[in-house]
């Protein structure tokens, strides 16, 4: 997603956030568990020869258990890493690699993050055979269509829980019984779903599940992955270090960001049902005002199975980028690529099969914990007239 403005400067007092699938503020519940571990708790987690690593080394595996707890997991199978890119990255290529002698193939779908794609294009150029499978026009996959592209040459599937620019929800649990009946990993790129939307590694069947800090209140720098122990998921490290994370992920943890991504998830397990519904309602709240001012304005991806708290909308005859340039107290997504020569269509929204114009007048909103209803009024009001103008 490009939600950089050039000449952008600061928001002004009463601007409002729509960006939250980008990154989300972080809660001060989280900043107050964290704080203490950059200054009387700044001990090593792997010194633990003396009193300040071991309070440290609790902190993180207390932590561990804390976002383990929220998708049914054990702790022993939580790796904590920079974030969801890093896990992704492991996890696809760890997992690959391992088994590339046996299975030879990766698969995935046309609206993953570019991350995975990325992935999978190395991994080719290492003679490992990638397909990318179609969606349909909601953004789902065919189940039947997805079938037909697993068999005992796949070593991983990779399909995102929610993705980030259209917010539609995968069926999880159907993949995972596809994967299951032929033998291949199923990896999720959680980022987005983590702590919005139900996750049970169990119920799921899922092997591998990415997660990010900063998509949950948490800051950014720190996310995890879950690998699957029994029947145990093996996987070839990124890079070599001091065998940190059961040596699947070298390198020194930072106490101070596993104890925020625990307590996020804390917040999220105690409160993330309700949140869910606010969101839910916020969203409706929201196309309900917009469509009593606006008409030309249509909903991209599934209307139905889709992250509460995400929209995606085209404003028919305005592009994407005019219109947030005409909003400057509004935070706004668009998901084209733009470079000085040209601006090209989403690639998630060209493989729906939105044709250009559609495609370049979408922008992504997305609403939060801290969002509230008058910020929704306010940008509903702002966003109305800017397309009124640009019409015009």
């Amino acid at each position: 997603m490009n939600s950089v403005r050039r000449n952008a400067t600061r928001p002004p007092p009463d601007a409002v956030y729509l960006d939250y699938q980008a990154t989300t503020p972080v809660d001060p519940r989280v900043v107050e568990a964290m704080l203490p571990y950059f200054t009387e708790r700044f001990g090593n987690p792997h010194s633990t020869g003396h009193g300040f690593g071991l309070e440290a080394a609790e902190a993180v595996e207390a932590a561990r258990a804390q976002i383990a707890a929220l998708i049914g997991a054990e702790p022993r199978e939580i790796v904590f890493t920079s974030g969801a890119t890093e896990a992704n990255n492991l996890a696809i290529k760890g997992a690959t690699r391992f088994l590339k002698s046996r299975r030879n193939r990766v698969v995935t779908l046309a609206t993953e993050h570019k991350c995975v794609l990325e992935s999978m294009r190395d991994l080719a150029r290492e003679g490992i055979d990638s397909e990318i499978v179609p969606v349909e026009a909601s953004g789902l996959v065919d189940l039947d269509r997805l079938a037909a592209a697993l068999d005992d040459r796949v070593a991983l599937l990779s399909v995102m829980a929610a993705n980030n620019e259209i917010g539609v929800l995968q069926d999880l649990g159907a993949i995972g019984v596809l994967c299951r009946a032929q033998g291949v990993l199923l990896h999720t790129d959680a980022a987005q779903a983590f702590g919005k939307v139900p996750l049970d590694v169990q119920a799921m069947k899922l092997d591998l599940v990415s997660i990010s800090g900063h998509k949950l209140y948490a800051p950014k720098g720190i996310g995890a992955l879950y690998v699957r122990h029994r029947p145990r998921v093996r996987l070839e490290p990124l890079f070599s270090g001091g065998a940190q994370e059961r040596g699947l992920r070298s390198g020194t943890l930072s106490p101070a960001l596993c104890v925020a991504l625990g307590q996020a998830a804390v917040l999220a397990a105690a409160e993330g049902a309700g949140e869910a519904r606010r969101l839910a309602g916020l969203s409706r709240r929201f196309q309900d005002r917009l469509a009593g001012l606006l008409d030309g304005v249509a909903l991209n991806g599934d209307a139905e199975r889709r992250l509460p708290g995400n929209l995606n909308l085209s404003f028919a005859g305005v592009a994407a980028l005019d219109l947030m340039a005409a909003l400057p107290d509004v935070a706004l997504a668009t998901g084209s690529a733009c470079s000085s020569a040209a601006v090209e269509p989403s690639y998630v929204l060209k493989a729906l099969g939105l044709d250009d114009a559609r495609a370049n007048a979408a922008v992504r909103i997305g609403f939060g914990r801290f969002t509230t209803e008058v910020e929704i009024d306010r940008a509903v009001e702002r966003i109305a007239a800017a397309v009124t103008r640009l019409r015009a």
